[in-house]
């Protein structure tokens, strides 16, 4: 009998590593995107005090404190206020146009990471006066990220960036009028936080939110394989209102999904899909 060459072993322990995290902690990655998973899952390793994958197996199984140290490496945080203003400039001018027609709004921000990209939202609305009749549902699955998003403490030096990305976002006051500095850091201020709901929410276990007029997931479906995107979109269909939105990632598409004939392309650029059938 052939032995298992060194990398097809390393693959037969991820697999089994995967399916543990999955019975002990209901955290499905087993269908992230491959080659991305693999390098997160070896950087751990080389953090760890373990000589294998094989070896964080146990450890993770029971050592929780662990396993939330996991969890926090083997998600991506890559967010800043105004990310692509481009975007949020088009769903200022354009979708926020059809949306202020409906007496009550529901967004839905999809892997909303330590938050800067809800509070980017609520700002915008707060500014075309749809603030007060929208209730935003920021989730994540990283309990990390959650603390800090509803925190809203960030560091001081990045003020620079946000206000270039608020400006280029089509800014209609000034930035400072939405946080307080304390020392080297900033706190987005109480005001714009009352109509965010943040909430933990696994994607690949849970169910849909409902009646949701608007869907922001940006850089999220990367990480998934085709199965796993499938079932992402279609749960994002079921959420979505007739005539909802659907914001993606600049590198994500509904083309080739099982969902793409529900949906028109609504704005190219900027990567936004509206829900015109749900049958």
């Amino acid at each position: 009998m052939a032995l298992m060459k060194t990398n097809e072993l390393e693959l037969f322990e991820i697999k089994q590593l995967l399916e543990a995290i999955y019975f002990r902690y209901g955290y499905d990655f087993r269908h992230y995107a491959q080659a991305s998973l693999e390098r997160r899952i070896r950087s751990i390793l080389d953090k760890s005090n373990c000589n294998s994958i094989a070896e964080l197996n146990p450890k993770i199984l029971h050592d929780t404190d662990f396993f939330d140290l996991f969890l926090k490496n083997i998600s991506i945080n890559v967010t800043e206020m105004f990310r692509d203003p481009y975007v949020f400039a088009k769903i200022r001018t354009s979708v926020f146009n059809l949306l202020s027609t409906y007496p009550h709004i529901n967004i839905w921000h999809v892997g909303c990471s330590t938050g800067e990209e809800v509070y980017s939202m609520a700002i915008m609305l707060k500014e075309e006066g749809l603030l007060k009749s929208t209730q935003i549902y920021a989730t994540d699955f990283n309990k990390n990220s959650l603390e800090i998003a509803e925190k809203g403490i960030y560091k001081a030096d990045r003020i620079k960036n946000f206000s270039e990305n608020y400006l280029a976002a089509g800014a209609k006051g000034s930035f400072s009028d939405y946080f307080n500095v304390h020392r080297d850091t900033i706190k987005i201020r109480t005001a714009l936080k009352k109509n965010i709901t943040f909430s933990y929410h696994n994607l690949t276990t849970d169910q849909v939110f409902s009646q949701m007029h608007l869907i922001v997931c940006r850089n999220v479906l990367i990480y998934f394989d085709r199965d796993l995107q499938n079932k992402v979109l279609n749960l994002f269909k079921d959420s979505l209102i007739h005539k909802g939105f659907l914001v993606l990632g600049d590198k994500e598409s509904i083309q080739l999904s099982d969902v793409s004939k529900f949906f028109s392309l609504y704005e190219r650029k900027e990567r936004i899909y509206q829900l015109d059938s749900c049958i």
